[in-house]
This record gives structure tokens, sequence and C-alpha cells, in this order.
């Protein structure tokens, strides 16, 4: 039996404080990092989704990062593809990948190489229901996806329009629920010899963090960057344009909030998030859970205890 190669998941909710610690576990362990977010992936979208920055990487080499251009389409299908190309090439320099980022959905991807049948090309259908989403909204397709498949419309946000047209595309073309599909495959042998960390704070901690990283987001420029991609092209129908921080600003530029709204909407919406990634993370299994509480928020100290699990 071939033997399995060595993967660290460090994973959390947003503003917990994954990056450092990333950083710190990569130089200890000869790691290379690999992301798993959903928005660090485009270039030229840096303040908007805390993209790590080259002094902050230390010299730690990175994959995924400032990767698409933001017209590109990018899906856990993508991802998957991506990370594994990276995951080989890391092991052929005789180094560990580390994944780190908090999109939940994409991790459980690549640890237990979950198939998707769904993704083939159904374009007709795909604007089928992208159409019906224009012309009635999001909350009607949800609608549609609790009576086809109540399990997933549970678990995928209203406003999620991408995984809503995904979860009834499948079931559409398959004649069974794509919860039934993922319950399946989640069912199946992780490909790697993994460590699944889950990094964690007390929630009041948690939540003024993240109002503090949207408060640097507004100092850094998020505004202006947002401007410079409207000039550059990139429009809000672009899914890259519809991640947290970038539609709210959006709405600001075209006048349909003041930019006082439009923050409250984006540390409102995080909060939100973090909660729904907490959430998806208990439901996982074989996760070791990092309460920082529980090691007096002493990065050395949760430092070593990530190594000791790795013995």
């Amino acid at each position: 039996m071939e033997k399995k190669g060595k993967m660290v998941v460090l994973t959390g909710p947003t503003a917990v404080g994954k990056t450092a610690l990333s950083i710190a576990l990569a130089k200890e362990i000869g790691g290379e990092i690999i992301s798993a977010d959903s928005m660090q992936i485009y270039k030229y979208m840096d303040i908007g989704s805390a993209k790590i920055s080259k002094e902050e990487m230390d010299g730690i080499p990175h994959h995924l990062i400032d990767a698409l251009d933001p017209a590109e389409e990018f899906n856990v299908f993508r991802f998957q593809q991506m990370a594994k190309e990276a995951v080989w090439e890391i092991y052929e320099r005789g180094r560990i990948p580390i994944v780190v980022g908090g999109t939940g959905f994409y991790i459980q991807a690549l640890l237990y190489d979950i198939h998707f049948s769904e993704e083939e090309d159904h374009t007709a259908l795909r604007a089928e229901l992208e159409k019906i989403a224009a012309e009635k909204g999001s909350a009607y397709l949800h609608e549609q996806l609790k009576k086809a498949d109540p399990a997933s419309a549970e678990q995928i946000h209203p406003n999620n329009q991408k995984r809503i047209i995904r979860a009834l595309e499948f079931y559409r073309l398959n004649g069974t629920k794509i919860s039934d599909h993922n319950r399946a495959e989640r069912q199946k042998e992780a490909a790697y010899d993994f460590r699944y960390f889950v990094l964690n704070d007390d929630r009041k901690r948690l939540y003024q963090k993240i109002d503090e990283r949207v408060d640097v987001m507004l100092e850094k420029g998020i505004v202006n960057e947002v401007k410079h991609l409207k000039e550059m092209g990139y429009q809000r129908e672009l899914i890259s344009m519809q991640g947290l921080g970038y539609k709210e600003i959006l709405s600001y530029l075209a006048g349909e909030c003041t930019l006082d709204e439009a923050v409250y909407l984006i540390k409102r919406d995080t909060r939100r998030f973090a909660k729904r990634q907490l959430t998806w993370f208990r439901r996982e299994r074989d996760v070791i859970w990092v309460e920082k509480n529980d090691f007096d928020n002493d990065p050395q100290k949760i430092l070593s205890f990530l190594i000791s699990k790795m013995q």
C-alpha cells in the first residue's frame, strides 16, 4: 500500500490569527503554504481580502495567492485541481504542505479528494438558472432548493447564488441531492496523512478583531482599491467582486448607501460569516480544536501544541 504524504491544515474563522501562526509553523516543520481562501487567489484584490504581504510571508513559499485574474471564476473544483498540483510540487521538494484558510468546503475537497461530477459543462442549464436568479432573485431559487434538497438549503446562505445554482443544477441533472452526494464523499478515506487544526478564540474577542480588521482596511484604502478595480473594468457581476467587503463598497460607490452603512454591513456580515465557518468546522471529522484561551493566547504555547500533535 502506498504511503500517504503528510499534510497540515490550519483553519479557523476569519481574523482569528491563522497567518502569523502558519508562518511560524512552516519554519518549524519545513513547510510551504497553500492558501484555502476564495479571495486571496485574485490579483489586485489585496486590502479587502486581507491578503498576506511579501513581508509577512517572511521567505516561506505560498501557493494560490495572486494566481488568477478577477475576471476568472474560482470555485471548489478549480481550487482542488490547483491545490493538488501545488501539493505534489511541495512533496517533490521534500517539504510539507500546510493548507491555510477559512474555506471549509475547499479543505474538505482536497483532503478527501471529493469527486465533483456536477462540475462538468452544463452551460445551458446553468444559464437558465442564472436567468431565473436575475429575474426573480437568489431568495426565489433558495426556496426552490428548500423543496428539492432541504439539507443543502439549510447549509447554503440565501444570498450565495453560486452555491444555490450548483445544488439545483446537481439535482436537476442527477435526480439526487447534492447533500447526499457530499455526505457519501465525506465518508471516503482521506487522501493524506493529515493533522487538521481549527484555531478559535473567545467570541467577543474574535468579533472585536473582525471590527478592527475592517477599520484597518478602510485606513489602507479599500475604497480606492475597489475604485481602481472598477476602472480596470471589473464589474460587480463577477464572482470576485461579490466577495465580502467588495460588494458593499461597490454599493457605496454606486450611491446605494453611505460609507458608514457599507462599513456597518461589512462588519456585520463578516461576523456572520465567522459564525458559519465555525458551524462548518464543528461538523468535520478528525479535527483538533485549538482554543486560544486554553493557551493564555500565547503564540509559542500554541505552536508547541501543534508540533506535539504531529509526532
